[in-house]
């Protein structure tokens, strides 16, 4: 609740012969209070009370959320509030958010004349000039959250956001000129012609017999185990226990943007930290050609048990930026369509969910359940809808013998 005047102030003349004043006011918490002044004239005791209601008016003023600039009011919602409740990089991915999506088309606008239209020309511009629906949709759900938290402490009195809808997927798609596939559909997963051509390129030597790319096993790992990039970044080799075939997974490593404090002032910094979800620290189980990367990686680096198996020229933990870089590389260099560390996650989830044909012509598949767990998903949910890529193949001749 906001502070607010109750009375212009009243001035009387006191029984000592001198003038008194005073103001009645509601402070934050809604009580009625009130502030007294005395002078030894009339002139006096209004002059003092003509000053204070000007300062208190000023002081209210300052505080009106709606008379700022919008860049700056949520640029300070964002420092005040969200800094301190979430992880950097997700506060990264909002003020991002707001730098790229929201301030150019609505950061010099008063906080309080912005509306309805605004925020939907706003979230066409962004539809119209090509950006993802999920982009564009951050932008949508950071305003909302932020209109919603001013309009609730009465720091506003409405709330433009109360009549904006985000556009349905399929609609905002259908005006892209793109078609709503399923999820499962937009996967990126390395098809086995893709896989042979990126493991012989991975592993190319020059005429010396020395690789011509550091680290290539790393790759295989991801594929064979469907870790994260930062877990796999953060894995010790004290966390790998290769009699038992397993590996635990309890830290991450991630990169942020470098601050002071909340000010950002450029560039990116590795950061040793927590797993995605708590369900993201788990043991995954090694097969053999996991097994064998772990093995090829420590002949290339290895600093001692208490570092990480994927590492840089000194031991320490990698940047995450330098594996993505080398994996465009490759692919580039092994002529096939460029796509992200996350593919190999991806693969190593369609691969267990869809089977792999054995000699015998039966399919071995793994559960879903199981996969969430060795991808550390909190539900199976996430695995099926994001991780898994359909493969119709495998119902080729299924319904032979059921003719009916």
């Amino acid at each position: 609740m906001r502070k607010k005047l109750l009375t212009n102030g009243n001035v009387f003349k006191r029984t000592d012969g001198r003038w008194g004043g005073v103001v009645w006011y509601m402070d934050e918490q809604g009580e009625r209070k009130r502030k007294s002044f005395s002078g030894t004239t009339k002139q006096e005791a209004n002059k003092k009370i003509t000053a204070y209601i000007a300062e208190f008016e000023k002081a209210i003023e300052d505080t009106d959320e709606s008379k700022k600039l919008l860049r700056d009011s949520l640029q300070n919602w964002l420092e005040i509030v969200k800094f301190p409740s979430v992880e950097q990089t997700s506060y990264d991915r909002l003020e991002g958010t707001a730098r790229c999506q929201i301030y150019p088309l609505l950061g010099d606008k008063v906080v309080g004349d912005i509306t309805p239209a605004d925020v939907k020309a706003m979230l066409n511009h962004w539809m119209y000039l090509g950006r993802s629906y999920s982009l564009v949709k951050k932008a949508y759900v950071l305003l909302n959250e932020y209109y919603r938290n001013l309009y609730v402490e009465e720091r506003i009195h409405k709330n433009p956001m109360d009549n904006v809808e985000m556009m349905k997927k399929a609609n905002f798609l259908s005006a892209q000129g793109k078609e709503d596939l399923p999820e499962c559909e937009t996967i990126e997963v390395f098809t086995d012609e893709e896989l042979e051509k990126f493991k012989a390129e991975a592993f190319r030597t020059h005429s010396t017999g020395n690789r011509v790319y550091q680290q290539a096993g790393a790759y295989i790992l991801m594929l064979n185990t469907g870790l994260r990039i930062g877990e796999l970044l953060g894995l010790l080799n004290s966390d790998i226990d290769l009699e038992n075939k397993t590996m635990t997974i309890r830290q991450a490593v991630k990169l942020v943007d470098q601050r002071d404090g909340t000010k950002l002032i450029g560039g990116k910094v590795k950061k040793v930290g927590k797993t995605k979800t708590t369900t993201s620290k788990r043991v995954v189980p090694l097969n053999s050609t996991a097994i064998e990367m772990i093995h090829d990686l420590r002949k290339e680096f290895y600093f001692g048990e208490d570092t990480p198996l994927v590492c840089d020229a000194n031991g320490d933990y990698a940047n995450p930026t330098n594996l993505r870089k080398r994996l465009y590389r490759i692919e580039n260099a092994a002529g096939i369509e460029t796509k992200g560390l996350h593919a190999f996650r991806h693969t190593f989830a369609t691969k267990l969910i869809n089977g792999t044909k054995c000699a015998d012509g039966s399919i071995k598949t793994l559960n879903i359940k199981a996969v969430a767990d060795i991808l550390g998903h909190t539900t199976t949910e996430i695995t099926e809808r994001y991780y898994v890529k359909k493969d119709n193949s495998r119902l080729t001749g299924i319904t032979d013998g059921f003719e009916i």
